[in-house]
């Protein structure tokens, strides 16, 4: 069976177009035996869709949020009830759509899963990210808003309330990931937030486990990271602060302690950030700590999607965990020096420059 797959396969690569009767007559087959292999190998996410499009390769499937991110300073001290003069800024945000932003604007093949509004929200979300990603995975949900994060923030720039509408994603279930399975199957890694249910990321985690997909899982929160189930076997990659990864662990004490009570869990590789002090990662190979580098930081936003998108673009071109790790500091550099969530200006070579000035000599 493998081998006639193979066949069909090199055909369609060689006309995405060709019919099921003429596959059937050059490979000496009934109509019926080529359908029945045609409707395995989309199951398999090896041909996607309608004209037989195969997948790209080394693609990255992001699964998660997508909000609109508003941040409203006072021009001073917060007066309550009544009204304030403040300046309101707006960006796009979501942590799995941040990383599959940069990712895109690194050149490489990605692709978002979400929902959105049928709102102008959500097509501002939407055409904003399309010059970068594919988009064809995410879904439009009428009568429901796009999901918006609102943060108040007093004169001196301190927090004084935040506010998310974050209902929409209550609406996505297991069945919404399974009609997309043949999509994600095909990735050559899968980035999943924290933004949906515990269900929904535990049968991504179950079903990546059980085909062997590279998962990446990134807390939105430390509230939203307890919505993981305690079986991480499949986690390819975890990737969190310090709060986030002693609210997994169940426990205070040392970081080391922490990464130690999450990859008994499954975790096969694990990273926790620390700010200005760097990065502590761990695998059954290999433990160490990355210091970060003194730059002046613009503003802190951002940097931790960075840091996973720079990650991710180091594993997607076959570089080694600890290189990917370096890879994911330069490409946070370059954020933490921006006022901006997603830099606009980053590119391939700008996270190459940047990593062989703070971290090596070596061409990559």
């Amino acid at each position: 069976m493998k081998e006639k797959e193979q066949l069909i396969l090199q055909l369609i690569r060689q006309n995405p177009f060709i019919a099921q009767s003429e596959l059937a007559e050059r490979l000496g087959l009934s109509r019926s035996a080529v359908a029945g292999y045609i409707s395995s190998l989309m199951k398999q996410g090896k041909i996607i869709g309608r004209a037989y499009v195969l997948p790209e390769p080394s693609r990255i499937v992001c699964i998660g949020g997508a909000n609109v991110d508003r941040k409203a300073q006072a021009d001073a001290s917060i007066q309550f009830g009544t009204s304030n003069p403040v300046s309101v800024t707006q960006t796009c945000g979501g942590v799995a759509r941040n990383i599959a932003e940069m990712l895109g604007k690194l050149g490489q093949p990605v692709s978002l899963i979400t929902v959105v509004g049928d709102d102008q929200e959500g097509d501002w979300l939407l055409s904003t990210t399309s010059a970068y990603v594919d988009i064809s995975q995410t879904v439009k949900f009428k009568g429901t808003n796009t999901g918006t994060y609102t943060a108040v923030l007093d004169g001196s720039g301190e927090m004084v309330v935040a506010l998310a509408d974050m209902a929409i994603y209550d609406a996505i279930s297991p069945d919404f990931i399974q009609k997309r399975w043949p999509h994600i199957s095909s990735a050559s890694a899968v980035l999943l937030d924290t933004n949906f249910s515990s269900e929904v990321l535990s049968f991504v985690i179950g079903r990546c486990r059980e085909e062997g997909i590279p998962l990446c899982v990134v807390p939105v929160s430390t509230p939203k990271v307890k919505k993981l189930p305690k079986d991480l076997r499949g986690v390819t990659w975890f990737i969190a602060n310090e709060e986030e990864a002693f609210a997994l662990a169940g426990r205070e004490g040392t970081v080391e302690a922490a990464i130690d009570a999450i990859l008994s869990l499954g975790v096969e590789n694990i990273i926790v950030t620390r700010g200005a002090r760097g990065i502590v990662y761990k695998n059954k190979q290999t433990h160490g700590q990355i210091p970060a580098p003194k730059i002046d930081v613009v503003d802190v936003t951002g940097a931790g999607d960075a840091f996973v998108s720079g990650f991710l673009y180091g594993i997607n071109r076959g570089e080694s965990f600890v290189r990917a790790c370096k890879l994911g500091m330069s490409s946070s550099i370059i954020t933490l020096q921006t006022n901006e969530t997603v830099c606009s200006q980053v590119t391939e070579q700008m996270i190459k420059e940047t990593y062989q000035h703070y971290f090596s000599l070596e061409e990559l």
